[in-house]
């Protein structure tokens, strides 16, 4: 059997782009068990509550439900368990640095297959206030609308 290639999205975490300025991505790699790893085969996660904490030099993901394995006996994984990422020592330790001085967060944005690894896209974020929402989406429905009329002249249509 050959071997997967490219990108296959299993979970996206919609809301955190709402709700907190992005400042830095990073990709970090998963720390899994067998059963977990048959459960996101089948595209089934969840990281609505999910958050990074920095540990004695280790990173780990909490809060990221990857339901238990159908076929799974005795062996089945605890669905919200803390699990270990993957990073270098020097992203573990930038990424601490901006948390302890900008009283920043790290939250989950995508996890996905990459080659056939499964990856977690997480972000170095500061959360965002009501009236900032509100001005993101302004913003948005803004260049939507410049858009369509855009295409409105494009297509020689008027009002």
């Amino acid at each position: 059997m050959a071997r997967e290639q490219g990108r296959k999205l299993i979970a996206q975490n919609k809301k955190a782009r709402h709700d907190y300025h992005i400042d830095d991505t990073y990709e970090a790699g998963l720390v899994l068990t067998g059963t977990e790893v048959k459960s996101l085969r089948q595209g089934r996660a969840s990281l609505v509550d999910g958050f990074v904490d920095i540990d004695r030099g280790e990173a780990w993901l909490h809060g990221v439900h990857i339901p238990e394995y159908s076929q799974g006996t005795w062996t089945n994984h605890a669905a919200r368990r803390k699990r270990k990422l993957l990073l270098h020592k020097v992203e573990i330790a930038k990424i601490e640095r901006e948390v302890s001085a900008k009283g920043a967060t790290v939250i989950p944005l995508s996890l996905y297959f990459s080659d056939g690894r499964a990856k977690v896209e997480i972000a170095l974020a500061r959360g965002k206030k009501s009236w900032d929402k509100r001005q993101s989406i302004a913003e948005r429905t803004a260049r939507r609308e410049t858009e369509i009329e855009v295409g409105r002249r494009l297509k020689g249509m008027r009002d």
